[in-house]
């Protein structure tokens, strides 16, 4: 009998929720101290997982902490700016759809409820994205999950 290899069990989205960095090679892979890591979980931008009392981050955590540094250093957005950014504003301000996507997003139209709560597929229509590759989506699910 062929012994199969645990990792093979795990979905892509699976593997990408896992946290597997510890903060030391997130840190070198964003670009940025393990200092300014802290504090982005200091103001709730994030919420690592913990093993003991050390720090572990997944595939969709450097995506978002990507963004969040994309939003302070090129956008020149505070963190207190995007904290307020994420209770308020949608997704398509955050990761600069184009004004073609917005005019055909009923999310853009309606803007009441996130995207992802009115069509899941309308970024995979218009783009061939899916809901759950995008920064935004991904950062609110963690949070919504990290809250219960």
């Amino acid at each position: 009998m062929k012994k199969t290899n645990e990792s093979e069990s795990f979905t892509g989205k699976q593997k990408q929720d896992m946290p597997l960095y510890p903060i030391g090679v997130v840190s070198e892979l964003v670009g940025t101290t393990d200092q300014t890591l802290r504090l982005y979980e200091k103001h709730g931008l994030l919420k690592p997982s913990r093993r003991n009392k050390n720090r572990y981050y997944s595939e969709n955590d450097i995506k978002w902490l990507m963004c969040i540094r994309d939003l302070i250093h090129h956008k020149k957005i505070s963190i207190e700016g995007i904290k307020r950014l994420l209770q308020y504003a949608p997704c398509w301000e955050i990761t600069n759809c184009s004004e073609e996507r917005r005019s055909s997003c009923s999310a853009f139209i309606d803007s009441a409820n996130p995207c992802w709560e009115l069509n899941r597929m309308i970024c995979n229509r218009t783009t061939g994205r899916i809901c759950e590759d995008c920064v935004v989506y991904i950062s609110a699910k963690q949070r919504e999950r990290k809250s219960k």
